[in-house]
């Protein structure tokens, strides 16, 4: 098995783990980016953890960027990292590669690695990386916060981190499906793209919620997103922007663009009177960003807080990203 844990199980853990604290503003739980700490005097600490142990290519640089995201997505700006790093075996190669990316990715977004760990483990067969992302703000956004009425937005589109892994860790695959070079080349750019910094800074003066799609990609982050505010996702799948280099890599590789690795994408919820300024926000700043739903209270049962309702279909548990099963074909 492989991905995260499902709602329940993650549930059984949190319920299990930690201490209570005051000064707690948001904490660990279902479809939240991150945590909330209050600092006093208006400031809230906003820190999240993420791993990354497989987009081989660039796990480093993406690393210090999914890490940074969750903060940025919760309205704070990432000051400071700490990086945990596994190596399989003795490689001085893959070491300089993977510093080489995260001290690149930090200092493109003005990020402090302050500290971490590194050692050898020879039970794995990849590096395997664990980041830590902190940064104040005084407007923290929780995931939890999409009320009804408010509108679904998301930025740039449908895969940008998942298509970037396939013209990358899969580009044999993709070539014998006959993908052009050149459309491999552009898809691998994409990588450029996959922090969300831009559009949650010109969003969060209007967001009510900001999610980072990360594993499992829009639906996916949907789900989390409606699960954490106890609302409905109303979407309809024509909506949901896809690049054509994102189209073409997909289909001939037979994943869905919606079910894969989203990072570089945000969503965000903003009222429906806001939409126009949110929209000309983004735009001035060359961002792209389409409507794809809307917010509505939830249909479900009391044991059924929220789903996204996909062309009708409710949607209340998030899926396995698409691409899983090609690494572990790929093993």
């Amino acid at each position: 098995m492989i991905g995260k844990l499902d709602p329940d199980t993650l549930g059984r853990v949190l319920d299990r783990t930690g201490a209570s604290s005051a000064d707690l503003l948001t904490g660990a739980a279902y479809g939240e980016d991150a945590a909330a700490i209050d600092l006093g005097d208006g400031e809230t600490l906003v820190v999240s953890s993420d791993p990354i142990s497989l987009a081989a290519d660039r796990a480093g640089t993406l690393g210090v960027y999914v890490a940074c995201n969750d903060v940025a997505a919760s309205g704070a700006t990432p000051e400071f990292l700490t990086n945990v790093i596994f190596l399989p075996e003795e490689s001085e190669e893959t070491l300089a590669t993977l510093t080489d990316q995260l001290d690149a990715a930090a200092d493109d977004l003005g990020v402090t690695i302050v500290g971490g760990h590194t050692e050898y483990v020879p039970a794995l067969d990849r590096p395997l990386l664990s980041l830590t992302a902190f940064g104040r703000t005084d407007h923290h956004i929780p995931t939890g916060g999409a009320q009804p009425g408010d509108t679904l937005l998301l930025t740039k589109g449908a895969a940008i981190e998942g298509t970037g892994i396939l013209a990358t860790d899969f580009a044999d695959e993709a070539r014998e499906a006959k993908i052009e070079q050149a459309t491999l080349d552009r898809a691998a750019d994409f990588f450029e793209e996959i922090s969300v910094h831009p559009e949650a800074e010109r969003l969060r003066s209007a967001a009510t919620a900001m999610h980072d799609p990360t594993e499992g990609g829009v639906v996916t982050g949907c789900v989390e997103l409606a699960a954490a505010s106890g609302v409905d996702l109303v979407v309809e799948r024509e909506s949901i922007p896809i690049r054509p280099e994102t189209a073409a890599i997909c289909e001939a590789i037979g994943v869905d663009p919606v079910r894969i690795f989203g990072s570089g994408a945000l969503l965000a919820t903003v009222p429906s009177e806001a939409v126009d300024t949110a929209l000309d926000a983004l735009d001035r700043a060359d961002i792209d960003a389409a409507v794809i739903g809307e917010v509505r209270e939830s249909s479900g049962d009391d044991n059924d807080d929220g789903a996204l309702v996909l062309d009708g279909e409710r949607i209340t548990t998030a899926p396995t990203d698409q691409l899983y099963p090609l690494w572990e074909d790929d093993s």
